[in-house]
C-alpha cells in the first residue's frame, strides 16, 4: 500500500520519554536513532521507515521538512551538506546519518501537549509541513 509520504525528507522528533514505554516501541525508538526526548532525525521515507515511524506515533512527531528548515539542522549538526541536494535525493544519506541524531532544544513557548495526537490540539503523531515551525522554534 503506497502511503503519501513515499520518497519525500522527513524529519522526527521525539517528545516523550522513556518511563512505561513497552519494549518493542523502546527498540523501534533506538531503531530510528532516537534515544533522548528533543532528539531529530531526518530520514528519506520508504515502506520500512513508514511502519516504524507509525509504530512509534504516540512517542514522536514527525512531517515534511521544508529546504529552510532542513539547512538549519544541518547547519546545527556541523555537516556541509547542501539542504536542496538532500531534498532532490542527490546527497547520500549515510553521510547524514554519521551525525544524527540532532540534539535539540525544546521548543521556545513549549509543545501544545505531549499526550494528544496533533489533530487533537497535541503535538504527537503526524504534523505535516507544521513541522518546520516546531524545529524553527527548537534550533537555537
Amino acid at each position: 500500500m503506497p502511503n503519501q509520504l513515499d520518497n519525500k525528507v522527513i524529519a522526527a522528533i521525539r517528545v516523550r520519554g522513556r518511563v512505561n514505554v513497552r519494549h518493542d516501541i523502546t527498540e523501534t525508538l533506538k531503531r530510528l536513532r532516537l534515544r533522548r526526548v528533543n532528539n531529530c532525525v531526518v530520514l528519506k521515507m520508504n515502506d520500512s521507515y513508514y511502519g516504524m515511524i507509525k509504530e512509534c506515533n504516540d512517542y514522536i512527531t514527525y512531517g515534511e521538512v521544508n529546504e529552510e528548515t532542513l539547512g538549519r539542522l544541518i547547519k546545527s549538526g556541523g555537516l556541509k551538506a547542501d539542504p536542496k541536494e538532500v531534498l532532490d535525493g542527490k546527497y547520500d544519506m549515510k553521510e547524514m546519518k554519521k551525525s544524527m541524531p540532532f540534539r535539540l532544544h525544546p521548543p521556545r513557548r513549549g509543545y501544545r501537549s505531549i499526550k494528544r495526537n496533533y489533530k487533537q490540539g497535541g503535538a504527537l503523531g503526524y504534523m505535516g509541513p507544521a513541522i518546520n515551525g516546531l524545529i524553527q522554534r527548537m534550533v537555537k
